[in-house]
């Protein structure tokens, strides 16, 4: 299982993935980083974890929004159509599971 190193805030963490899904875990580490930058220039560096708790919340939070726009469309979405933007939905849930998963098992 491959390991990339990614920064936030200035802190190197070592996080596995599956083959092929590193570049992703980068770009989604330039996310998490971006939005501990931001809180940092906000309310400086007002501890580690302090950051990384407001960016995980901030982005569950535009994560939850999504969720909700996806099943509002759903539900004004004709029956033949929803079955694709279920599946598409499922798919996208499989996702964002797998990768909290691994997460969760790495050293961050």
């Amino acid at each position: 299982m491959p390991q990339v190193s990614v920064t936030i805030n200035g802190r190197a963490y070592p996080v596995s993935c599956d083959e092929g899904e590193e570049q992703r875990i980068r770009d989604l580490a330039q996310t998490i980083d971006g939005k501990v930058a931001a809180f940092a220039r906000q309310v400086g560096q007002a501890g580690e974890a302090r950051l990384l708790v407001l960016a995980a919340l901030v982005l569950a939070d535009e994560l939850a929004e999504a969720n909700e726009a996806l099943r509002s469309v759903a539900a004004q979405t004709p029956p033949s159509d929803g079955r694709a933007l279920a599946t598409g939905v499922d798919r996208l849930a499989a996702r964002i599971e797998a990768v909290a998963a691994r997460l969760e098992t790495s050293h961050i």
